[in-house]
């Protein structure tokens, strides 16, 4: 299932911290993508900027029962990456399911199987019945982000 991201993009500004960032829309090595660059800080207690879009309309959920993993065609700086997913189950904004994933300076196709999907500050199993929201993060460490996404997919 080939998805259409309203990427947005959010920081650690929200709780303090210092990072910076934008996303653009733009074309990379001749496609078109979003494009997610900035300075993660580790200042003030932060430490992440990401882009992230919600999967249905008005955060409602998207039923991804019937796939089994998470697809992105991505081109970086060579850099680790988070992909974070949330369900309609967790409540708290420091929960989500996670898996890494390094972005080359290439394009390359990134597939995160839901079973290599990590729960993070909750003990909720991952449900993929219950899928809202999407996000690519570079986070944790202080370091010069640059990734861009050119297709985002169920598969």
């Amino acid at each position: 299932m080939e998805l259409s991201p309203n990427w947005e993009y959010v920081a650690d500004t929200v709780m303090g911290g210092v990072s910076t960032g934008k996303i653009t829309h733009l074309q990379v090595c001749a496609r078109p993508a979003t494009r997610l660059t900035g300075t993660v800080s580790l200042e003030n207690n932060g430490g992440f900027v990401q882009m992230a879009c919600d999967l249905a309309a008005e955060g409602t959920v998207l039923n991804a029962a019937s796939f089994s993993a998470v697809e992105l065609e991505v081109y970086g700086n060579g850099e680790i990456y988070d992909l974070r997913l949330r369900t309609d189950q967790l409540v708290k904004p420091w929960q989500s399911y996670r898996a890494e994933f390094r972005a080359k300076p290439l394009w390359q196709k990134i597939r995160i199987p839901f079973a290599d999907i990590m729960p993070h500050r909750t003990d909720i199993a991952f449900d993929p019945d219950r899928l809202r929201r999407i996000g690519v993060l570079a986070i944790g460490r202080a370091f010069q982000a640059d990734v861009a996404v050119s297709a985002l997919r169920l598969v």
